[in-house]
C-alpha cells in the first residue's frame, strides 16, 4: 500500500506527521509524494483560525478527488480540526472515509487493517519514531510536550490538543540522537509554550536543563527555540543560552498585542510592562538576540487608539520579525461570546497597516547587522549560477527569509559568511569565508545514551 500525506498548520502537525508515516511503514505501507499513486491519503488538518479551516476542507475535497482520477481507496482526515468539528464534518464531507481527531490515533492502524489496507506488521521495525518526507532533512522540528494550560480568551488550542503534558526528558534526547543519525544539523523545538516544558513532571527538569543535555548528548550544531512565552524567560534559562553557542541567539515570543486593556480581554499572562522588561532582559544577557513576535488585529473591543498603541509599542520594542493575522471567532473559546464588533474591512486595513510598519522595522534591523560575520547553514544549492541558498542565525526555517551565498555548496553544509547586503527587506546577500562543517562530516564519535530499539507508538508522547 502507498500512502500519501497532506500536512497543514504549525510544525508540530509536521512532526504528528511524521510519526503517522512511521507508524504506517511498520504495517508494509510505502509513503508517496505523488497523491495519484497513493492508495491512502491522510489529511492532517489545522483548525487554529477560520482561514485554517478552510484551507483543510479544501484539502479534504482535493484528497477525495483522487478516488476518481487516482487509485485513492480511503482518505483520512485527522488532526485538530477533526477533534474539534468531526460530527458537523461526518455530515458535511461524505467523500471522507474516516475522521480521527488529535486523541484518537491509536485507532489510525486498526481502521485501515479492518478495510483490508495494511499488511502485515514488518519483522523489521521502522528504526525511529518519525519518517521524513520533506527536502530538507538537515532541518528538523522536534516537539518537547503536548497541550496547553495557557486559557487565552482566544485559543481553542486546549480544546483540540488537552491539557500540557511534558514528554520525558530521556526520551526527548533520544529522539533527537535519532534525528542527528538521519542528518539533522538544527532542531527547532517546538511546543505551545516551550517555557512549560517539565513543570508537570516534578523530576526537576525543565527547559534550562533540557537544553543542556541536548547539548551534551548530541552534537547538532544549532537548537532553536519556537514558541515560548514572556513569562518562562528566567535567569536559569538566560544563563544557557547565553553560555551555550549551540542553542542561538533567538526567540519566538509571542505577545499577541501591545495594549493592557485587549490583553486583559484576551486573558493574557503579559502586559506592556512585563513584555518590555523580560525582552530588555533577553537581549543584555544574549546582545545579538533575534526576538521574533505574533500579533492579533481586530480582537472584540480593539479601538483604534488601542490599536495604535500596538503599533506603537511594536515601534518602541523593535523585534526582528512579527507574525500578525486578523482575529476570527472560534466555538468554545471564551472570546467567542464576546461581540465580533471590529468590522472585517477595519480588520484587513490594520493588517496592512501593522504589516507596513513592521516592514521598516524589519529591514532598519537587518540593516545593523550588515559589515558581521557569522555562520550560515545551506538549504539548496544553485550549481547554474553558482550560489546558494541558506540562513543564518537570526533566521527561522520558512518564516524569517533566506541568504544568498556567492557560491555553490550541498545543503547541509555549515560555512561562515560575511554578510554585506540587505534584499528585499528580509533577505541577505552574503560571501563566503570557509566551509566549517562540510556535508557528510561526523560530528560525533558515539552517542552517549543507548538509542532506542523499538517503534514508540502513535499513542505516545502525551496523546
Amino acid at each position: 500500500m502507498k500512502v500519501g500525506i497532506i500536512t497543514l498548520g504549525c510544525d508540530k502537525n509536521t512532526v504528528d506527521s511524521e510519526r503517522y508515516l512511521a507508524q504506517l511503514s511498520d504495517f508494509s505501507a510505502e509513503y508517496t509524494s505523488e497523491l495519484s499513486d497513493a492508495d491512502v491519503i491522510l489529511v492532517n488538518t489545522c483548525g487554529f483560525i477560520d482561514a485554517a479551516k478552510k484551507e483543510s476542507i479544501d484539502a479534504m475535497i482535493e484528497a477525495a478527488r483522487f478516488k476518481t482520477d487516482g487509485r485513492c481507496q480511503a482518505v483520512v482526515a485527522v488532526g485538530c480540526m477533526i477533534e474539534r468539528h468531526k460530527q458537523e464534518l461526518l455530515e458535511a464531507l461524505p467523500e471522507v472515509d474516516l475522521f480521527l481527531g488529535s486523541s484518537e490515533m491509536q485507532r489510525l492502524v486498526p481502521e485501515l487493517t479492518e478495510r483490508g489496507l495494511l499488511g502485515e506488521m514488518s519483522e523489521d521495525l521502522h528504526p525511529g519514531v518519525r519518517l521524513y518526507t520533506g527536502e530538507l532533512p538537515h532541518v528538523r522540528y522536534m516537539k518537547i510536550s503536548e497541550g496547553c494550560d495557557h486559557g487565552c480568551a482566544f485559543c481553542a488550542i486546549p480544546l483540540m490538543r488537552g491539557k500540557h503534558r511534558s514528554f520525558a526528558l530521556d526520551e526527548v534526547v533520544r529522539e533527537a540522537q535519532l534525528l542527528e543519525l538521519q542528518g539533522a544539523r538544527e532542531l527547532n523545538l517546538v511546543a505551545q509554550d516551550l517555557a512549560h516544558y517539565g513543570r508537570d513532571r516534578r523530576d526537576g527538569n525543565k527547559l534550562p536543563e533540557l537544553l543542556e543535555a541536548l547539548v551534551a548528548e548530541t552534537s547538532v550544531p544549532w537548537i532553536r527555540m519556537l514558541y515560548l512565552y514572556s513569562a518562562g524567560i528566567t535567569d536559569r534559562l538566560l544563563d544557557v543560552v547565553a553560555r551555550e553557542q549551540r542553542v542561538l541567539p533567538y526567540l519566538d515570543m509571542p505577545i499577541q498585542h501591545g495594549s493592557d486593556p485587549v490583553l486583559a480581554r484576551m486573558r493574557r499572562p503579559e502586559r506592556k510592562r512585563t513584555i518590555r522588561e523580560r525582552v530588555q532582559k533577553f537581549r543584555d544577557a544574549v546582545p545579538n538576540v533575534a526576538i521574533r513576535t505574533t500579533c492579533i488585529v481586530g480582537f472584540p473591543g480593539e479601538t483604534e487608539e488601542q490599536f495604535e498603541e500596538l503599533l506603537e509599542f511594536l515601534e518602541e520594542i523593535q523585534f526582528e520579525r512579527v507574525g500578525a493575522f486578523t482575529y476570527s471567532p472560534q466555538e468554545g473559546t471564551r472570546a467567542a461570546e464576546y461581540a465580533d464588533d471590529v468590522h472585517e474591512a477595519v480588520k484587513r486595513e490594520r493588517l496592512e497597516r501593522l504589516t507596513e510598519l513592521q516592514r521598516s522595522i524589519t529591514a532598519e534591523r537587518y540593516e545593523s547587522r550588515l559589515g558581521r560575520t557569522a555562520l550560515a547553514l545551506v538549504d539548496r544549492t544553485n550549481p547554474e549560477n553558482g550560489t546558494s541558498q541558506a540562513r543564518l542565525p537570526w533566521q527561522a526555517d520558512d518564516i524569517d527569509g533566506v541568504t544568498q551565498i556567492d557560491e555553490s555548496l550541498p545543503p547541509g553544509t555549515m560555512a561562515e559568511v560575511a554578510v554585506e547586503e540587505v534584499v528585499d527587506d528580509y533577505d541577505f546577500q552574503a560571501s563566503l569565508i570557509r566551509v566549517t562543517l562540510p556535508i557528510g562530516a561526523p560530528t560525533r564519535s558515539k552517542a552517549s545514551r543507548q538509542l532506542p530499539i523499538s517503534q514508540v507508538t502513535i499513542g505516545s508522547y502525551g496523546r
